[in-house]
Order: structure tokens, then sequence, then C-alpha cells
């Protein structure tokens, strides 16, 4: 893995990298079939040191998965604008994380639904009384029908990046270079 060439902005915290992976809402897995590349969103969760994703069990991303399980993916959050009387100065804060591993099916469905759980906590927390259970994962269906599958990433390189954002600097509508001076 190459380095950050930016490497004032790394970030080692392991513990704010994980804050940052359980709360961001959309990921990009990044995939190749030994010639085209693909790229989806995705919502997911972070769960004991592993990225995991629902989806159907057929279609392109499974064929894709099944010609080559090295993958990528990509968490990106934004925070605004810092806004600098020097043109070059202006930046954007945000953090980031991007790990590459390999890609499984889940096969326990035990696993299955802990992972499902994990994702329902983060996207609705609270909103279900009950935890899932472990037989609506194994007979749950798409509206097109398909069985639910659960895949489970395994980072081998993770990085993590980011540029705070100083209130002061804060860029806003109305705000400008006159404020500054």
């Amino acid at each position: 893995m190459m380095p950050i060439r930016y490497s004032k902005r790394t970030i080692s915290d392991q513990e704010q990298i994980d804050r940052f992976l359980m709360q961001a809402k959309t990921g990009f897995l990044g995939m190749s079939d030994g010639t085209e590349p693909y790229i989806i969103p995705l919502n997911f969760c972070w769960l004991e040191g592993n990225i995991y994703f629902h989806g159907a069990d057929s279609g392109r991303k499974i064929e894709m998965i099944a010609a080559n399980n090295r993958v990528c993916f990509n968490v990106c959050e934004e925070y605004g604008t810092i806004a600098d009387p020097v043109p070059a100065l202006t930046d954007t804060a945000y953090m980031s994380v991007f790990l590459s591993g390999v890609i499984e099916r889940v096969a326990s469905p035990e696993e299955m639904r802990d992972a499902m759980q994990a994702m329902l906590d983060k996207y609705v927390p609270g909103y279900y009384p009950e935890p899932l259970s472990l037989q609506h994962v194994q007979k749950y269906r798409s509206s097109m029908g398909s069985a639910t599958a659960v895949f489970r990433i395994t980072p081998d390189t993770l990085t993590a990046k980011g540029n705070p954002l100083p209130e002061e600097k804060q860029f806003y509508p109305g705000r400008t270079i006159e404020m500054d001076l």
C-alpha cells in the first residue's frame, strides 16, 4: 500500500477511525473483474473490524465478486469549506477512510443476523422494539424475490485522513473576504 502523500492529514487514532466508520452513512465498494472497474454506493456497518453490507444474491456485483474477491472500500464525509483570503489556502474539511481486502459472502446465519442488526441499529436506532430474529433473516426475500446476501470485507490495509474544520474559518453564504482581512 502506498503511503498517504499529504502525511500531515493522516489519522492513526483507531478510536477516531472506528467512531467515524460507525456513524458514516454511505461507503463506496470498488471491484474489478480484471478488465472492468465497478464502484457502487452502499449502506454498511463497521463491526468487529470488518465492513458488512447486504444485497441481492445475484447480479453484476455477485458476478464481479466471483471473478475477483479483492475489493476496496471508501468512506468520506465532507464537513464544510474552509475560507481563506489566500485562494490557494481555501480548502475542504473532511474525513475519509480507505481500505482494501478480501470480500466473502457470510454463511453463518448468526453472523448475518448480527450484521443486519448492526445496520438497523445504525440507520434506524431505537425504531424496532425487539432485536432482529434469526428466522426473519433466514426467510427474508426482497421485493424481487431474491434471498438477502450479507457480505463481509476483511481489510488487510486501512488508511484514514482528514482535515478538521476551524470554526472561525468556516465558509457560509454571505461571508466575504473583507470579513477575514
